[in-house]
């Protein structure tokens, strides 16, 4: 089956344009946005191939008025987009946090770059992994994936698209200016071969905002098709109407968090490679990934046995499996392109014997291999702290 919305085929392909293009797959039909380095070209292909398959493409004034175009554009029905980098993204924290309450579906595309402030406009950072996970306020869950290929900056945003419909939430895609800029080889399935999650039809019978057994979500109601509908940022019961007692919002509260939560086990998403038997385990995500990579095979050359453990959902993080890892093995090796922002979590779930060397910098470049080489190598030989050790140091 052919889609104009299906780009099917192989091709060579930017990252940020196989963003677009994995969208457009999704089923994508808003785009709202506002250009930013190094994601523009996402929104440049937006504007090129939106208008040709019947959808619409928005530029807003600023980054504020990008997602809230989006939330709107969702509510009327359709799957929506926007895409930015650091600074954007740092402006559309408020109305993320409105996206979570009002259970919005929406993706947000955040191709990183060096902060803070404006930072280095085209050179590369992970500097924004804690922002994606607490940016906004209150307490909330939030799912975040990160493409380390070209390939997988299609496959994870149709991905991407399928868990914000599904759990009706706003999902984040954590790219970064290599990967986003990188031109690699992309393979697009046709249109009956993409497995897509659409919105099902919420009972007129029901309160609109009341989580579904089990998966604690509800159907969504669509301007326009007869419902009534309260889009409220204010605490809210079930009908959605305002309610601001302590009662009501913990039990809102605790839902929203719960139906990431209790299904994290179909959300977790990571590349486990040479696990078996291995003694020292790289942890890594992004552009670092692959350069971690690279330097676990010439530890493996000399002997060492190394696996990595490469995650493309990064939030939820699976804690579980990291720390069920953790017992196993002498340490982890965090290799990103900030100063330590996943590898305190890599810290927070190992065990105490479970030594973890970050090897990280603010950003710019990419890691040097040899550094990362080197890291695994004092994990190896011991040379490494382990959990108990740091803890008797502070």
């Amino acid at each position: 089956m052919t889609s104009p919305s299906v780009l099917t085929g192989v091709h060579f392909m930017l990252g940020d344009v196989a963003i677009a293009e994995g969208a457009l797959a999704a089923g994508c039909t808003f785009f709202g946005g506002y250009p930013i380095t190094p994601s523009t070209e996402v929104a440049e292909r937006m504007a090129l191939r939106l208008p040709r398959v019947g959808g619409t493409f928005l530029q807003m004034e600023d980054e504020l008025g990008s997602i809230a175009a989006v939330l709107g554009a969702s509510w009327a029905g359709r799957k929506c987009m926007t895409a930015t980098s650091g600074p954007g993204f740092s402006l559309m924290m408020e109305n993320l946090g409105l996206a979570v309450m009002t259970e919005t579906p929406a993706v947000i595309c955040n191709v990183q770059r060096g902060g803070p402030s404006t930072g280095l406009p085209t050179l590369v950072a992970q500097s924004d992994m804690m922002q994606a996970r607490w940016g906004s306020h209150g307490h909330y869950e939030i799912i975040a994936l990160v493409p380390w290929s070209v390939q997988e900056c299609f496959d994870l945003t149709v991905r991407a698209f399928n868990l914000s419909e599904r759990y009706r939430t706003p999902v984040l895609i954590m790219a970064d200016a290599e990967v986003a800029h990188l031109t690699e080889r992309v393979v697009i399935p046709d249109a009956q071969g993409l497995d897509l999650w659409e919105r099902p039809a919420p009972s007129f019978d029901a309160a609109p905002t009341s989580g579904e057994r089990g998966t604690l979500v509800p159907a969504m109601p669509i301007a326009g098709q007869g419902h009534h509908l309260m889009f409220e940022g204010l605490t809210h019961d079930e009908r959605g109407y305002p309610d601001t007692t302590a009662a009501t919002h913990q039990a809102l509260v605790r839902r929203l968090n719960e139906k990431i939560r209790r299904n994290r086990f179909d959300i977790y998403d990571v590349e486990e490679r040479d696990l078996a038997g291995a003694e020292v385990v790289v942890i890594s995500y992004g552009i670092s990934a692959r350069i971690a990579t690279h330097a676990a095979r010439i530890a493996r050359e000399r002997g060492v046995n190394v696996g990595l453990f490469r995650l493309r959902t990064v939030w939820p993080f699976p804690d579980e499996l990291a720390a069920r890892l953790s017992q196993q093995v002498k340490g982890f090796v965090v290799p990103e392109l900030n100063l330590g922002q996943i590898s305190r979590e890599v810290e927070r779930v190992a065990a105490d014997s479970c030594a973890v060397a970050h090897v990280g910098h603010a950003g710019g470049d990419i890691l040097d291999p040899d550094l990362v080489l080197e890291a695994i190598m004092a994990v190896h030989e011991g040379r490494a702290a382990n959990r108990a050790e740091r803890l008797a140091e502070v």
